[in-house]
């Protein structure tokens, strides 16, 4: 059912990765080549969010969890291949043959992206009060990144595109995936990319920083890339990926904001017209209220859940007590009506 807590968890996400922005940005300054900067990040997240699930199993710690399975690899493989290779290697490409103006502008492109895929592809509900408020977001978005002229359209304006649609497609097969575990996802994704990124930028002849320089990189990437993958996957979950990309949407200006106050940068009307229509999108969305009768197929899943209306099942004698808990079970068909977002549960198709 809609709550506050599941867009409070997609702007959490949003705002450890926003905060990331202008920290790596310190971490450049201590010239750290991109590449394996990028690697280094990806590599604290798969490091730390491991470190910690190896803690949670050494002391028994219970998740509820549905463990990633056989059937999820293929989808986990191009997950990591879009977000965590492809996506990063074509942002340093074009980075480097493009204009800051350009580039800044042009990586707004993501949340387009992730939402357009998810309304058109996966057919995500969508009406006129969720496109004002995405719009509304992604206005601010560009307003808080314009920096003067935009140079011309070239190889490396068509790289960062190649690079928001790499991570646009990430954003929506990681929604296949939100039924299983976020740590053990954003792990695996973490860890190879972090291995592979590492290894380009060190091919491309880069090297590694100091070890102080690593170990705060590291935890930059925990906080920055780790727990705010494990928060978007909960998002994904909870909201679809179009309204969790638009939430994600918001990073930029909570990075713009964390710069004023660490980096000393100057306030400014751009800063102020940015948060003026990022919080009347965050507003529209928030506050939608999506409720019609609609019919539930018979579903057979696995995923964290507790026994709401939508969980009244038999356990069998190997199912966990407790709850929440996750175990594979089956959903018999239901039509019924309330508030609902395209959740785990809720995602069929809208008459128009």
């Amino acid at each position: 059912m809609p709550s506050i807590s599941a867009p409070l968890i997609a702007l959490v996400s949003a705002a450890l990765f926003g905060a990331s922005t202008p920290l790596s940005k310190l971490l450049l300054g201590e010239g750290v080549e991109p590449l394996v900067l990028a690697g280094l990040l990806y590599l604290g997240s798969g490091l730390g969010l491991g470190a910690f699930g190896l803690a949670r199993r050494t002391i028994g710690m219970p998740t509820g969890e549905a463990p990633l399975r056989r059937a999820d690899l293929p989808r986990l493989g191009l997950v990591v291949l879009f977000g965590g290779v492809v996506g990063p290697v074509l942002l340093m490409t074009g980075l480097a043959a493009t204009p800051a103006s350009s580039a800044s502008l042009l990586l707004n492109l993501e949340g387009l992206a992730t939402m357009a895929i998810a309304w058109i592809v996966f057919r995500e509900s969508v009406d006129r009060r969720l496109l004002a408020g995405a719009a509304a977001i992604l206005a601010g978005a560009l307003v808080l990144s314009w920096q003067g002229e935009a140079g011309g359209i070239g190889f490396g304006a068509l790289a960062i595109v190649g690079a928001c649609l790499a991570w646009g497609n990430d954003n929506n097969l990681t929604r296949k995936l939100s039924a299983a575990d976020p740590i053990q996802i954003a792990m695996i994704k973490g860890l190879v990319a972090g291995v592979v990124n590492v290894a380009l930028g060190l091919a491309a002849g880069g090297g590694l920083p100091s070890p102080g320089t690593v170990a705060l990189v590291g935890l930059v990437g925990l906080l920055g890339y780790g727990v705010s993958l494990v928060l978007f996957v909960v998002g994904l979950r909870h909201l679809g990926a179009a309204r969790t990309g638009a939430y994600f949407s918001t990073a930029p200006f909570i990075g713009a904001v964390i710069a004023v106050a660490l980096l000393g940068d100057p306030l400014s009307v751009q800063l102020g017209l940015a948060a003026a229509l990022m919080a009347a999108g965050v507003y529209l969305h928030v506050t939608e209220r999506h409720d019609h009768m609609h019919h539930h197929e018979e579903m057979l899943h696995e995923h964290r859940h507790v026994h709401d209306v939508h969980h009244q099942h038999v356990h069998g004698p190997d199912d966990p007590p407790g709850e929440p808990h996750s175990h594979r079970h089956r959903h018999s068909p239901m039509v019924h009506s309330h508030p609902h977002y395209p959740d785990l549960h809720h995602r069929h198709r809208h008459a128009h």
